[in-house]
């Protein structure tokens, strides 16, 4: 996978909170997955009241999602993060876990989006992503 991140010195430092400015990429097989949630195989929720642990089942569900088309974590170019009710503490763990799914080498492009509410009321995020395979 040939993926760039870009940080350009005139935008704030995103590497911080685990994600990049920018994300270019040579052609390839564009996958696009639907906003993964908590949900194990069987719809069962994984960390019901838990930011962290349903944030970390979400990203575990983006890696089984693109590995079945051939790609990893690594192809992921885009995310965009749905949080219910986003607080400001939020952003500590979210950052947190992108850190430790994507590294900080060359983490994908990020939108954080503060929503009422999902298609459950158990779910307190949801994630989709692009990527390039």
């Amino acid at each position: 996978m040939n993926k760039e991140s870009i940080n350009p010195n005139e935008l704030f430092n995103s590497m911080q909170y685990g994600f990049s400015q920018i994300v270019t990429c040579k052609p390839g097989k564009l996958v696009f997955m639907s906003g993964q949630v908590a949900w194990d195989e069987d719809m069962n929720i994984v960390g019901a009241g838990d930011l962290e642990k349903q944030m970390k089942k979400a990203m575990d569900n983006l890696k089984i999602a693109i590995g079945s088309v051939g790609g990893s974590l690594e192809n992921i170019v885009m995310l965009r993060i749905y949080i219910v009710d986003y607080k400001q503490e939020d952003g500590e763990i979210i950052s947190k876990v992108l850190k430790e799914t994507f590294g900080l080498q060359s983490p994908p492009a990020s939108t954080w989006i503060n929503v009422k509410g999902l298609a459950n009321d158990a779910f307190m995020i949801e994630i989709e992503a692009e990527a390039v395979v």
